[in-house]
């Protein structure tokens, strides 16, 4: 589409044409360029589009479905006068979004769904005279007393008459600022039966006075209480062993005391676990020592017949009653038949018979 001319401006009109992202063909000498009525999201390809457009005074981008403004948004559009981005989705406004347009006079956010907002924003905005935030959801509003409006709309948004809008309200009769539709720019918290307006409602600074230093004096006994378990457990650590001028610390040593600790407790478990052994399990040194807890199988009794003979033979007993040369007898063992039930009986008997000649 061609742009309009008229006194010197350069007219872009792309209303109403259901786009998602912002044209690359349109020309770059515009003045005046209205993408309003689409579903323009404000991506950032569409800020690197709007970068180029480094002679544009009037932007709309009403009525499309933004939902942040990110910092930086608009950088690089210095000759922007007017900026209209009402009637969209935006619930955040990052603190820097704003930045660069040094000649913006108007701006009007409203019909959106900001809930907090902070003049931080509009810090950067040294030439702006009509600020519109009607329609919102703000319950506050903190300003600060250097902030410098010709108007200000802020009808529509849920005001809570507290210590929270105090600077809000002493900005507003300080200043010259005019509030367009004050009629409407009333509390709906706490007395929503009575309409007064946030410029005139009974708001004691006294009570918000000793409110904010009793937070501060909650916040500072958390803190402090904060800094000193962290001090104290940053002392107690291993590493932190010396002090600021090189000696030791007398502080003590968790580690080392839960070491020692584990190191007694073992023991102390060991030895307990060697004392119930020995004291409740005796059969395995009976069973070492005594032949009597074998048993012994089918084909043992031959082998042990054979041992017998030989120990025997090795140390005979010998007689010590006649001055005659001993004489040694051997009496053979029977073998071991084994019962019925599958085990043998034990016939070892000591036996032997020693004649004197």
């Amino acid at each position: 589409m061609l742009p309009l001319r008229s006194n010197r401006k350069v007219t872009c009109e792309e209303s109403g044409k259901n786009l998602h992202n912002i044209p690359t063909n349109l020309f770059q000498n515009v003045t005046k360029l209205s993408l309003k009525n689409n579903k323009i999201t404000l991506k950032d390809s569409d800020k690197e589009i709007l970068r180029s457009f480094i002679n544009v005074t009037e932007l709309y981008l009403n009525e499309n479905m933004i939902s942040v403004l990110y910092n930086s948004s608009f950088c690089n559009l210095t000759k922007l006068v007017v900026l209209d981005i009402s009637n969209n989705l935006i619930s955040t406004v990052h603190t820097a979004a704003f930045a660069g347009l040094n000649q913006l006079s108007v701006l009007n956010l409203s019909y959106n769904m900001i809930t907090q907002l902070d003049s931080d924003v509009f810090t950067s905005l040294k030439s702006l005279t009509v600020l519109d935030l009607q329609y919102n959801f703000l319950k506050s509003f903190r300003i600060k007393s250097s902030f410098k409006l010709t108007e200000i709309i802020l009808a529509g948004n849920a005001w809570t008459c507290s210590c929270d809008l105090l600077d809000l309200q002493t900005w507003l009769t300080a200043s010259n600022v005019t509030m367009a539709n004050e009629n409407n720019t009333i509390c709906t918290f706490p007395n929503t039966t009575e309409k007064f307006s946030i410029k005139t409602a009974a708001i004691q600074s006294a009570d918000c006075k000793t409110e904010k230093a009793s937070l501060e004096n909650t916040v500072n006994s958390i803190f402090a209480t904060k800094f000193k378990s962290r001090a104290l457990l940053t002392a107690l650590t291993p590493n932190n062993i010396t002090g600021n001028n090189g000696t030791h610390a007398d502080l003590p040593l968790l580690g080392k005391s839960w070491t020692f600790l584990a190191g007694v407790l073992g023991f102390v478990l060991s030895t307990t676990l060697l004392i119930f052994t020995a004291i409740k399990c005796p059969t395995w040194y009976r069973y070492l020592i005594s032949y009597r807890h074998r048993r012994l199988e089918e084909n043992d009794p031959q082998m042990f017949e054979q041992e017998f003979s030989a120990d025997m033979s090795s140390s005979p007993t010998v007689s010590c009653t006649s001055n005659e040369e001993p004489i040694v007898i051997f009496e053979k063992i029977h073998a071991f038949v084994p019962g019925e039930d599958g085990f043998i009986e034990d016939k070892y008997i000591d036996s032997y018979v020693t004649e004197e000649s």
